[in-house]
């Protein structure tokens, strides 16, 4: 007859599987949860002129923007087909906000540098993308006047 353990209780080795299988399971959901959170998908920028900065929400209240994009190959004299790309502020961003709300109001062209995360929630904005930096355009009608300036006199 074998002698067995009596501090070992039956059953032992199937509860330490199970606790091994749940830490693994909570490590690999604290991972994706980690990577869909701060993961980015998608960076780069647009160029428009922003049409709305606002706050919006009930019971999250984020930074929502939309600016402007001017179609290619529109005809010159006719009114360019207006397509829309929507934005979030990340909070924390009151400068950048302030940027935003300042070139809508003023109505200037500015490039706009967005990255795109992997999961929309609702504390941190209601799209997927997110606004980093306002870079304001030159004229492109000023380099011309210059010219245009020196010639003449």
């Amino acid at each position: 007859m074998a002698a067995s353990n009596p501090n070992q209780k039956p059953g032992g080795g199937f509860r330490r599987i199970l606790r091994s299988f749940l830490i693994i399971a909570i490590m690999l959901f604290i991972a994706f949860f980690a990577f869909a959170y701060w993961g980015v998908y998608d960076e780069g920028f647009r160029a428009g002129t922003v049409v709305r900065v606002s706050k919006k929400g009930v019971v999250f209240k984020t930074y929502e923007g939309q600016l402007n994009l001017q179609s290619f190959g529109a005809l010159k004299g006719a009114s360019p087909f207006a397509e829309t790309f929507d934005f979030s502020v990340e909070k924390g961003e009151e400068d950048l906000i302030r940027e935003l709300q300042a070139a809508a109001l003023s109505g200037e062209r500015v490039n706009l540098h967005y990255f795109k995360r992997y999961v929309k929630l609702p504390w941190r904005g209601k799209t997927l993308y997110f606004v980093s930096r306002v870079e304001h355009e030159a004229d492109p009608q000023e380099p011309e006047k210059k010219d245009r300036g020196i010639r003449n006199r």
